[in-house]
Parts: C-alpha cells; structure tokens; sequence
C-alpha cells in the first residue's frame, strides 16, 4: 500500500503471523514533478514498478524464513532499473512492435493508414486481454488476484469510512476506479488513437514510434484514469469507464477472510505512518 508520504508491505509468514515493512517515501515519489500533469503519468509508472519490485523481494525473503529483526537484502538500483528496463523491453516488444509486424503486409494491400493503426490496434487490444486472461489460470497468480481483490475491497471501504474489520471490508466489491487493470485498457485505447493519427509511414517509423511515444501515451492514460476517479460522481463518467472496471473480474478474484487480513494490516500502517487515524 502507497500512502502521500509512507509506503507499508504486509507480508502472511509461514507460521500465520503477518509481518510488516513501512518506510518513509522521498526524493522522486514524493517530489514537486510528481504532480505535473503528463510528466507524473510516467514517474508513477517508475514508481509503482520500483516500490513493487522492493515488496516482491522483501516477501519472497519472508516466504523463505527471514526472521524478525534480521536485515533483509535490499534490491541495489542497478538491479531495479535492469528489471525495469527488461520488462518493458518485453512489453514494448510483444505489445507494441508485435501488432505493428502482424500487419505490416496489410501497407501493401490496404492504402488506408488509418484502417491499418486500427487493426493494429483491436490486435493489440486482444493481445492484452488475452494476456491478462491467460495468467489468471496459474494457481500463483489467482493467488496474487485474490490479495489484488482484498486491496481493493479495503480501500473502498477506508474511502467510504467503513471501520477496518474483516466483516465490514467483506461487503465491498473487487473493483476500484484507480485499478491498474483499467489503465492497462486504457492505453491500448490511447494508442489505437494515437496511431491513427500518424496514419501510415514507412515500416520503421511504424516502429520506432510505438517505442518513442509509449511514455506519452502512458502519461496520457494516468490522466484519463486520475480524470475517471475524480469525477466519478456523475454517471456518465461511470457509464464512459464501466469497461475499464469490468475488465478488473480478470486481475481480482474474491479474497478469503486471511487475505483481507493482511490488506488491512498494510493500510493500517501506512495510515499510521501518513499520520491518519484509522
């Protein structure tokens, strides 16, 4: 969990118990740039990569018997912007350069640039459905879905001043307007646009732009998403983003009793740690 100044990790140990990290956030995160429209859309896409690398080590420490108190090894920045640097690469590539290679015969047949861009974009659309469905049968990672619903559920129930119990915090739904899954949509839409409006250059410059632009078109779908929870009140804004919140049933599944536990545990500490009572 990610408060205004802290950050916590809840971590369920092999013996049941559950272990807490927090620290104070700084430098970067907490910066005057993160607030600048477009330009944060990219620092918070480092940021949630970087915090989510550190939580990932830290609990595969606990899972393998760190013990309280003992220091755990904290991943170097070298190492942080390798995996950084190798999962976009990935992505980047099968995303984005894949869809463009998938219809690179279409140029020679159809002098349409724009009819092109938009199959190269409901490609890339299918891609990351197909992707995000795909994963959810690995038993890990209906797991990892499962704690991703428990999230959810305590923070619309923090939002919506429930008190912090299991049982109250059950009642919720799995999905949130600040949900990654929906940002992930979101800029497979953006770039659908975006692309069209290039309309149909050479080959490589059909390449080299999905690689150049992708942090501009990232920065552009934060702001859709920050837009789409600040004016959640009215309907038509939730009628508008209802896609980006149904296609969360894939990323979340429903939490037991001891996931919810340790996602209220996390909260409460960063609560603690931003000074907010809970």
């Amino acid at each position: 969990m990610r408060g205004s100044r802290h950050m916590a990790v809840a971590v369920r140990q092999p013996d049941g118990q559950i272990r807490l990290k927090s620290e104070a956030l700084k430098g970067l995160y907490t910066g005057r740039a993160r607030s600048l429209p477009v330009l944060r859309g990219a620092i918070i896409l480092w940021e949630t990569m970087a915090l989510g690398l550190r939580a990932l080590a830290f609990s595969s420490q606990v899972a393998m018997g760190l013990e309280e108190g003992e220091k755990e090894e904290e991943p170097t920045s070298a190492y942080i912007w390798g995996m950084m640097g190798v999962a976009l690469a990935l992505a980047t590539a099968v995303f984005f350069v894949g869809p463009v290679l998938l219809t690179g015969w279409l140029q020679s047949q159809v002098h349409n640039g724009t009819l092109v861009a938009a199959i190269e974009g409901v490609i890339r659309l299918f891609l990351v459905l197909g992707y995000i469905w795909a994963i959810g049968f690995v038993p890990d990672i209906k797991r990892v879905f499962a704690y991703h619903g428990a999230e959810h559920r305590t923070i619309n129930a923090w939002e919506s001043g429930v008190p912090l119990e299991v049982e109250a915090v059950r009642r919720f739904g799995n999905a949130h307007t600040r949900c990654g899954t929906g940002f992930l949509l979101t800029v497979a839409i953006v770039a659908m646009v975006v692309f069209m409006a290039l309309g149909m250059p050479t080959w490589w410059w059909r390449i080299g732009s999905r690689i150049v632009l992708l942090p501009v078109i990232a920065a552009i779908s934060y702001e859709i998403i920050r837009f789409s929870a600040n004016f959640d009140r009215y309907r038509l804004v939730r009628w508008i983003f209802k896609p980006s919140m149904a296609l969360q049933s894939l990323t979340t599944r429903d939490p037991d009793d001891s996931q919810i536990e340790v996602a209220i545990a996390a909260l409460r500490e960063v609560l603690a740690g931003d000074g907010v009572k809970s």
